[in-house]
């Protein structure tokens, strides 16, 4: 069975997805933010700071910026939970169905990937700082950068997981088996992933070209599951990304405010490092991880339709020859 095809392993009534959308929606963005909710009104001096603050989702509201990076992911936490939960009890399947179609979780894949972009997301910040070093400064500050290490190593990989699982596990499942196909979820699940990073402050200081990042980095993360049959690889990619750009370099306008060892202080613009990555250093990628790995009929893989196992149509078949007979 391919990785669109786990989702057979379980139950797949249209009404159970709307029922977990909405559980992994209150978990993440209600449950996962009364920490926050709570951090926040302890440091404000008054109702007017904490409404002041909740505009701007209480950043800079005199929160430690470490405290603050952690109160977020702690937001993802829940959410993941809840998704663990609803596939586990209302799918009535295997998490590891959501994560790979491997027998098992193929973890050497996840550090391959990990190690790959973060040696490419380090040269890249470092060519960057080379070329104009005017605009960056220098920000190393022992204990809050190793507290920060800390927090983005132990912590920074549960809110990636959580969005690849919901977006390149359950969604893209999920639209498999109501399409048919494969194209239609990749193309659906890349633009809501997009769009979901359209509050990101990035997107208000650079306008909605950069979408094209966004969407054509969620394009990436799809491709490769869909190619490779498991969301390993894009796990690694994903947790390694966000890793490197909170300890690395920070900018007031960026979504990640940290202690990192560089401050940009450059004025936001769309230069060639947006679109660099999305035509360029995702397809080389591609093409390595495919010689790679041996991936086979890519052209199937991405546009193929998608078909009920022959197990499941027999399984099928069963209970409803038990159901004409009761």
């Amino acid at each position: 069975m391919n990785y669109i095809q786990q989702a057979f392993k379980g139950r797949n009534e249209w009404y159970l997805y709307l029922i977990s959308i909405f559980l992994v929606l209150f978990g993440w963005q209600i449950i996962g933010r009364i920490p926050l909710l709570i951090s926040a009104a302890i440091f404000s001096d008054d109702m007017g700071d904490f409404a002041k603050a909740a505009e701007n989702n209480f950043l800079g509201i005199g929160i430690d910026s470490n405290l603050y990076l952690f109160l977020m992911i702690l937001m993802f936490i829940f959410g993941l939970l809840a998704l663990i939960v609803c596939i586990k009890y209302i799918h009535k399947r295997k998490f590891t169905t959501l994560v790979t179609s491997r027998k098992k979780i193929d973890w050497k894949r996840f550090w391959f990937a990990f190690v790959i972009w973060a040696v490419v997301a380090i040269v890249v910040t470092a060519v960057g700082i080379l070329i104009s070093p005017e605009n960056y400064t220098w920000n190393f500050k022992p204990v809050p950068f190793f507290t920060l290490v800390l927090v983005s190593f132990l912590f920074l990989p549960f809110q990636t997981s959580f969005e690849e699982l919901l977006f390149r596990g359950y969604l893209l499942q999920g639209f498999g088996i109501l399409f048919k196909n494969r194209w239609v979820p990749l193309i659906i699940t890349s633009v809501v992933f997009g769009l979901l990073h359209g509050a990101n402050p990035e997107v208000e200081k650079l306008g909605y070209i950069s979408m094209v990042f966004y969407i054509g980095t969620g394009l990436f993360f799809g491709m490769l599951t869909l190619l490779d049959e498991g969301t390993e690889l894009a796990l690694g990619f994903h947790a390694a990304n966000n890793i490197i750009a909170a300890v690395f370099v920070t900018a007031n306008w960026t979504v990640f405010q940290t202690e990192a060892l560089y401050v940009d202080h450059s004025e936001p613009s769309v230069g060639i490092e947006m679109f660099l990555p999305v035509f360029v250093i995702y397809p080389a990628i591609i093409f390595f991880l495919s010689k790679k790995y041996g991936w086979t009929n890519m052209k199937d893989k991405l546009f193929g339709n998608i078909t009920v196992p022959v197990a499941q149509e027999n399984i099928v078949d069963i209970k409803g020859v038990e159901e004409n007979a009761s």
